[in-house]
């Protein structure tokens, strides 16, 4: 029940300075809507104004201390939708009645709340250290004095005037404009009423007068599914996590003498299952992905960008909300589950993030609020030549938290096990790309990107204290020196780079005709001279399977059957040479045509025997792999790897040794030439027997089945500086992995 007051109050004459506040709030240019709407002091009591355009009426509903609530008409003050009444000094709270076209609404006024944010988290975000800089930022729900809704902010300090519109306020910059927190340059406002599911976008005018492009939430959680491009309210992440058994070994299970073995992954083009959008869904991938990755023996998926983005075509390396995954597969909560499976399956999760650049799509973060907020304004700075992005601003704290608040939020509350960082070097380098003349020097005249440098240190030293058993992964394609050295020795603090010279040097050699790789040893050889420069990885990436590059079945030399025994050796060479392991989806299969982001994978191949034996290859690789300590234990150490064969140009073999203390050295012989070499001998560092473990000519593989089934024994005959040797039967384009039988 409530009391209805029937005399209405008197409403003075409105005053010039009044009538043009009035004016800038119903025409959209107020820039501070909180100095005139909501409650105010007026004579003895209070007075509270409203806006509410297209009302037919609206109705003040004050509370009073131990009474019902007193309901009061309000006066319309302006045609144009000014409400005004008058409010007992007394009454604490108040809430509104609007009658419109189609009937009553009940809610509260926005303007009666008071500041939302913090000064503290205030100071910390204009510092760039706010650690929680998503619970702030963005959308979320609460609640405040009892009243349930949305509170908004973004930053924005350049600003004229920024509202938040969306479904609830039909889209109209007037009815929501925000407070301005002048300290940090952000915008605030709780918007009762609304919850999880609303759309929303923010409305700005920058300084002159201009109203922008309507711009989505640079850290909303979520967003509509493209081409639709506006956020929506995500309901708190409240995931009951059952990942508890993997998040206790995940330390040892990412060390840098694990082994780590990366299927990296496209998931649009994974496989095509039935979705009403047209993508695979967490769900769908899951149940389907898991048990497929895990029993080839991997120990992680390495997730192509998820962070959502505008344009499929860029296979998400060109995203917008570094906060939100993509729609296209389902909702956050869908994705904690499914990394939430994949931890109880004993794999784990790493995504690649993207802080080199973002794209230049209107609704979102470029010339966010009038002026060059997140990127350079000097395109000689802030402009990707080869990409047409732009390039954040690392010098700016409040965008140096953006992006480690990003790379946190993932972290903690998705239980990512690692971020693969995209286009280090572009990063690293002012000229990255660019002829003399189309850059500027720092200040000390040189090309390095100091201010890149600092907060790629920043970010692996925020990961270090609060995630330390993530790894961070850099997609780093020069020699700039210490990629993976701590950054208190001048390192960059990353724990793993990508080996792209290997990759490049192998892949070249490997495209060679037998004929000639006697020529061309060096380019197998090369990799061992930096090899513990860095704590590397080995990438058969999707950048060598894309842009007419071909497969990589397609690239081997010779007939069917050599170009499947080329890969198979290849990938052995790979998975026997000291740095973690990636190949990109698709490689299990010798897929032959080069992968395409609109097409599936080639899964008919598992009904080919040579596809199949590719298949079989990768798994039997990865099960010898997790099972042999010496093949990863010391990937680091000059120890863990030893020369037997480096320089037989006449027959195209080469033998190592990978070794580490307490485990089995692995004796790996690699036959480069369609010949059979009969009584091969190689030098071994026991004698006893010693037994294939991986040989990659197997019939069960696609090979011609020339294999050593019974166990070697090793003589005791001096060969490359060991006592003791084998003599074996090297099948042709093939690898082989012994180790002494004991026993």
């Amino acid at each position: 029940m409530t009391d209805t007051e029937t005399t209405q109050p008197t409403i003075r004459a409105i005053k010039p300075q009044e009538q043009s506040l009035i004016d800038e709030i119903v025409e959209g240019r107020a820039h501070d809507p909180f100095s005139y709407l909501g409650r105010h002091r007026e004579g003895r009591n209070g007075v509270v104004r409203v806006f509410y355009p297209d009302a037919v009426e609206v109705r003040l509903l004050a509370e009073r201390k131990n009474k019902p609530p007193l309901e009061k008409k309000m006066d319309r003050i302006d045609e144009r939708g000014i409400y005004k009444a008058t409010i007992a000094a007394t009454s604490t709270r108040y809430s509104l009645r609007i009658l419109w076209a189609d009937g009553w609404q009940e809610t509260h006024d926005p303007y009666s709340f008071g500041t939302l944010i913090g000064d503290l988290d205030l100071y910390l975000f204009a510092e760039g250290n706010h650690r929680d800089i998503d619970r702030i930022m963005g959308a979320h729900i609460c609640e405040i004095d009892g009243v349930s809704g949305v509170r908004f902010s973004v930053w924005a300090p350049n600003a004229h005037r920024v509202s938040v519109i969306g479904d609830f306020n039909i889209w109209d910059g007037r009815r929501h404009a925000m407070r301005l927190r002048h300290s940090a340059g952000i915008w605030e406002l709780f918007v009762p009423g609304i919850g999880s599911g609303e759309r929303y976008k923010f409305e700005i005018m920058a300084q002159g007068g201009v109203i922008l492009p309507a711009k989505a939430d640079p850290y909303a959680r979520y967003a509509e599914l493209p081409p639709a491009t506006a956020s929506i309210v995500a309901p708190p992440l409240e995931h009951d996590w059952q990942d508890q058994d993997w998040m206790a070994q995940r330390a040892a299970r990412q060390s840098l003498e694990a082994p780590i073995s990366i299927y990296e992954l496209h998931v649009p083009s994974w496989q095509r299952l039935n979705s009403p959008t047209g993508y695979v869904s967490w769900n769908d991938l899951g149940d389907k992905l898991i048990p497929y990755v895990t029993e080839l023996g991997f120990t992680h998926i390495e997730l192509m960008p998820i962070t959502e983005y505008p344009f499929s075509g860029s296979w998400g390396y060109q995203p917008l909300s570094m906060y939100a995954p993509t729609s296209r597969h389902g909702t956050p909560a869908e994705f904690a589950r499914f990394v939430d499976r994949c931890h109880q399956a004993g794999l784990g999760v790493i995504m690649d993030w993207v802080p080199a650049h973002f794209p230049a799509d209107a609704h979102g973060l470029a010339l966010f609020d009038g002026t060059h907020l997140y990127e350079h304004s000097d395109p000689m700075e802030g402009y990707h030549q080869d990409w047409h992005t732009l390039i954040y601003n690392f010098g700016r704290t409040e965008v140096r938290n953006f992006l480690t608040g990003s790379a946190l939020y993932w972290l903690r509350n998705f239980h990512i096990d690692g971020l693969r960082v995209d286009a280090v070097a572009s990063m690293l380098y002012r000229d990255y790309s660019r002829k003399e003349g189309e850059w500027r020097p720092n200040v000390y005249g040189g090309r390095e990107n100091l201010e890149a440098v600092n907060f790629m240190r920043e970010l692996s030293g925020i990961i270090r204290d609060y995630c330390h058993d993530a790894a961070l992964i850099a997609e780093e394609s020069t020699a700039w020196p210490g990629v993976t050295a701590p950054a208190e020795v001048g390192g960059l603090g990353f724990r793993f780079k990508w080996n792209m010279g290997w990759m490049h040097d192998t892949l070249r050699y490997m495209q060679q005709d037998p004929l000639w790789r006697r020529y061309h040893g060096s380019d197998l050889t090369f990799g061992m001279v930096y090899a513990y420069t860095e704590h590397f990885i080995l990438p058969l990436s999707h950048d060598e399977v894309v842009h007419g590059k071909g497969s990589l079945l397609s690239r081997m030399p010779g007939d069917d059957w050599r170009r499947h025994a080329n890969l198979r050796a290849y990938y052995a060479l790979m998975w026997a040479y000291p740095g973690k392991k990636l190949l990109f989806m698709g490689g299990e299969l010798a897929q032959w045509e080069e992968w395409h982001n609109d097409r599936e994978l080639a899964w008919n191949r598992l009904h080919d025997h040579l596809g199949k034996g590719m298949h079989n290859t990768v798994g039997l690789l990865n099960a010898v792999y997790r099972e042999e300590r010496a093949l990863s234990a010391h990937d680091y150490h000059h120890d863990g790897f030893r020369w037997i064969i480096a320089d037989d140009t006449e027959n195209t073999v080469f033998a190592w040794l990978r070794q580490a203390p307490g485990a089995n050295p692995v004796l790996v012989v690699c036959n480069m030439t369609p010949v059979v070499h009969h009584e091969y001998r190689i030098g071994v560092p026991c004698g006893g027997a010693w037994v294939e473990r991986v040989n990659t000519d197997r019939s069960e593989l696609g090979g011609s089945g020339v294999v050593h089934d019974n166990p070697v024994m090793a003589s005791q005959e001096f060969a490359h500086g060991m006592e003791h040797s084998l003599v074996l039967t090297l099948p042709p384009l093939a690898v082989l992995y012994l180790v002494p039988k004991h026993g």
